[in-house]
């Protein structure tokens, strides 16, 4: 384990760059957005919340910014 104790500032700096390189900005954004509702749905899960009621309300905010399609 003595490789996890000497991981410090600059190896961390290295890994963010090598994934900004790969990925690209945009790309990464994506990823940390979809990452975050990932963990927000396990949490919801594990306090016994539903899902249901969110997506109404999220389907509905959509819809009403959404103008009406012919």
């Amino acid at each position: 384990m003595s490789i996890l104790r000497d991981f410090g500032l600059p190896e961390l700096l290295i890994i963010l760059v090598i994934v900004i390189v790969l990925f690209g900005p945009g790309r990464i954004g994506k990823v940390a957005g979809e990452l975050g509702k990932g963990i927000r749905s396990f949490k919801d899960g594990l306090e016994g919340k539903d899902d249901k009621d969110e997506k109404v309300v999220s389907q509905t905010a959509s819809v009403e910014e959404k103008p009406p399609e012919k």
